[in-house]
């Protein structure tokens, strides 16, 4: 059997690719998927429930891919290998479909489709990191996941501050450059994914895993059982992570449903129904600041590795989700267009060490043959977050936030506070040689 050896930053860098693909498309849901929801005559209290694809597609694909992905091994195909490719085929073809939504509720569907095929393809990809890279790599592995999250999310926002800007017009309901963006990102979905698949191997099994893997039960309840149990032994960091995480994607749901009104709003006093024209600046607007944001995580992701390995990543951590709650507090709050981009990039900061650090704190206390069972586990304390958020939130900002946008993002720098204290509890366990 190969042995895990020390890579290359380059073979580090391939590896992870197809991680850049993955973002652009969830770029495209985060900054493109409610501005079209807006366009197509959504209610802003509307957003919320319009956004439930993600968490309880997530809350269902990732950790029944992990646990499939631990108890999967071809000789041709590998083990994390084939959940990439047809997770990233679903989201090129939905990528490709969502520009020709005829309402609101076909682009609703469409973008469940789009979330299932993305959480397929991003959950094999945490483990893959801990398969293939030896341990003190892995603080690089996550990072450069990190580094490629910025990358493909910078591109899928500055497409919608660029695009408009050459591609005018409208076909159907929806403005002509929406569709030049969903084409760009499934191109790079699926191209990105081949990428990595051809210039990485996978490591085999040993005999006794290879054993295993032939003599596990089978059956579709297989794999939630072994979710169930693996929750039922679940190392204590891994709840207080859970604690963090559920004020830290509560939070970050808040924004990306609010960003583009906000800014109309604070700069343009204007909302999609009083003002459409104006909107559309808005949304432009808001996808050249979201673009900045990733431009800022891509640029200091490597630089946490360094601190999280010097000053330990809670630490990191913490004051990277105390500089995004800075960000969002100050945000609702400008009235200068271009003082945004000073406000979201302490937003950078925090989401370079969202996308990476947390995972430091736990890996060291998951058994090996587990890896992807708990990478999904983790992911469904990231979508159960979101879940809540889209039940709940639409209540909260028209009883209690006015139906205001704005409200909407200081409540959620308010929250990210709330998990910056919360990473303080996290008690890591150190790994032994």
């Amino acid at each position: 059997m190969l042995k895990k050896i020390k890579l290359s930053f380059w073979q580090i860098v391939n590896m992870n690719v197809g991680f850049f693909g993955i973002q652009y498309s969830f770029g495209l849901q985060q900054s493109a998927v409610n501005p079209i929801y807006d366009f197509l005559g959504a209610a802003p209290d509307q957003i919320p429930i319009l956004n439930l694809a993600g968490p309880v597609t997530g809350l269902l694909v990732q950790p029944i891919v992990g646990a499939l992905s631990d108890k999967t091994w071809h000789p041709k195909f590998g083990r994390r290998k084939p959940y990439f490719f047809i997770g990233a085929l679903i989201c090129s073809i939905s990528l490709f479909a969502f520009p020709f939504s005829s309402s609101l509720w076909m682009a609703a569907g469409l973008l469940w489709i789009l979330d299932a095929g993305n959480n397929m393809a991003m959950e094999p990809y945490r483990a893959f990191v801990v398969d293939t890279l030896k341990t003190e790599q892995q603080p690089m592995g996550f990072q450069m996941q990190s580094f490629f999250t910025g990358l493909g999310q910078t591109l899928a926002n500055v497409s919608l501050f660029i695009f408009p800007m050459i591609i005018i017009g409208k076909t159907g309901h929806l403005p002509t450059w929406v569709f030049a963006s969903f084409f760009l990102g499934a191109v790079c979905s699926i191209g990105t994914i081949l990428w990595s698949i051809k210039t990485t191997k996978e490591i085999p099994p040993t005999d006794e895993e290879l054993e295993k893997i032939r003599t596990a039960k089978k059956g579709l309840a297989v794999p939630l059982v072994e979710i169930l149990s693996a929750i039922k032994s679940m190392p204590k960091v891994m709840w207080q992570l859970a604690l963090v995480y559920l004020f830290q994607w509560y939070a970050l749901f808040c924004y990306w449903q609010n960003s583009s009104k906000s800014i109309a709003l604070s700069v343009w006093d204007a909302t999609p129904k009083s003002n459409p024209e104006a909107y559309e600046k808005a949304v432009s607007w808001t996808g050249l600041v979201n673009g900045w944001y990733n431009i800022v995580t891509f640029l200091v992701a490597f630089l946490l590795v360094g601190y999280a390995k010097r000053f330990g990543a809670k630490k990191v951590h913490f004051v990277c989700l105390l500089l995004a709650g800075i960000g969002f507090a100050a945000f609702p709050h400008i009235a200068d267009k271009n003082l945004l981009f000073v406000a979201i990039t302490g937003f950078g900061v925090g989401w370079a060490s969202m996308m990476g650090i947390p995972y430091l704190l736990v890996v060291s206390s998951i058994p090996k043959e587990r890896y992807g069972v708990y990478m999904g586990i983790i992911n469904m304390m990231i979508v159960i977050p979101m879940l809540l958020q889209n039940l709940s939130f639409g209540y909260i900002l028209k009883n209690f936030l006015n139906n205001d946008p704005r409200n909407a993002i200081s409540f959620a720098a308010v929250l990210l506070f709330c998990g910056a204290l919360a990473t303080l509890l996290i008690k890591p366990v150190q790994k032994t040689a």
